[in-house]
């Protein structure tokens, strides 16, 4: 395989939309860890979020099946990387090769909805997030207290937001306004990325704010039929609620 030396962070172009489902990119690198961009729609595992799976598109119309997306060892850097039994294709990469870097869209929306119906947990239970994770077959989150929660009122509470149709957006924020507001820090467990000047928050319109990297859908109400399937006591100061998608 080719090796080569990261020039730039890879553009990350799910920040800003999340709706991207392919894009047109160039080879930064390949290594036995994975491919690297310059630019992708690929969402590397991260804040309790599945990475992407998909595929890359080489100008021959041949394909790399890319299994999990990850971060890599430096700031900035995403790896791509591929299923299994492709070594003759990986090595015909060279460093500048063009390609389409496209999502497996459906399991990537799937994503969406659970993240964002993930927030909208966190407005019915106002306690802290020590735990989390974000798959294409189910969401939990792991909340600091030990109060019991009561599944059928959670459920309800999460049909009533979804049909309020509320709007999702995001905005940067400085660190300093963050540091200034820690407040809207909810979670334990996985803490925002500071140093790089500023902080990315979520806004689910008059539901939750809370810094967040991940992808989400644009309203609510596109988050569907998403039912609480279990609640678990996992300690004194634990309870894990586990959402499903009710169709």
């Amino acid at each position: 395989m080719n090796q080569v030396s990261q020039q730039a962070p890879t553009a990350e172009l799910f920040r800003e939309d999340a709706r991207l489902s392919e894009c047109q990119a160039s080879v930064l690198s390949v290594d036995a860890r994975g491919i690297r961009l310059d630019r992708t729609v690929f969402y590397p595992q991260g804040g309790g979020q599945a990475g992407d799976s998909g595929e890359l598109v080489l100008p021959d119309g041949s394909t790399i099946a890319i299994a999990d997306t990850r971060k890599g060892e430096s700031a900035g850097e995403i790896v791509h990387v591929p299923a299994p039994g492709q070594d003759a294709a990986l090595a015909a990469l060279q460093p500048g090769s063009p390609l389409t870097a496209r999502i497996d869209w459906r399991r990537r929306h799937r994503h969406m909805r659970f993240h964002t119906a993930t927030h909208l947990l966190c407005a019915l239970v106002p306690h802290p997030v020590d735990g989390c994770s974000i798959t294409a077959d189910y969401a939990r989150l792991d909340f600091h207290m030990s109060e019991p929660l009561d599944k059928e009122a959670l459920t309800q509470g999460l049909a009533r937001l979804v049909l309020e149709a509320h709007p999702v957006s995001h905005r940067w924020i400085s660190d300093a306004e963050l540091e200034a507001n820690p407040g809207l820090v909810r979670s334990m467990s996985v803490q925002p990325p500071r140093g790089t000047g500023r902080v990315r928050l979520m806004e689910v319109d008059g539901v939750d704010l809370q810094p967040c990297g991940g992808t989400h859908v644009a309203n609510t109400a596109e988050i569907g039929r998403v039912i609480v399937t279990k609640i678990e006591k996992k300690s004194a100061m634990t309870r894990r609620v586990v959402l499903g998608f009710a169709d």
